[in-house]
């Protein structure tokens, strides 16, 4: 397997890559679903760190918009403002 240029070591990353190949389908989905939460936790807690004033609404608006981009952020804000003002 040709791997994509690495700071990690040749040698290490071929026993990094035949030890993922010896885990079960569900080994390597229950890694993969552990690193997206603690990665998503920890972009959350970089987000609150930065702006401390924020409600969490406001930290989860942000969140989408690092994460997803400026459209679709706008989207997901003008979606909360509709619904929020129907429910009055």
């Amino acid at each position: 397997m040709q791997t994509k240029k690495s700071d990690t070591n040749p040698k290490a990353e071929v026993i990094l890559i035949n030890l993922i190949r010896e885990k079960s389908t569900s080994e390597r989905l229950a890694q993969y679903l552990s690193l997206t939460s603690m990665t998503i936790n920890l972009s959350k807690r970089a987000i609150e760190r930065a702006n401390p004033k924020l409600n969490k609404r406001e930290l989860d608006l942000l969140f989408v918009k690092y994460n997803y981009g400026e459209d679709f952020y706008n989207r997901v804000n003008e979606y909360l403002l509709k619904s929020a003002y129907e429910e009055k």
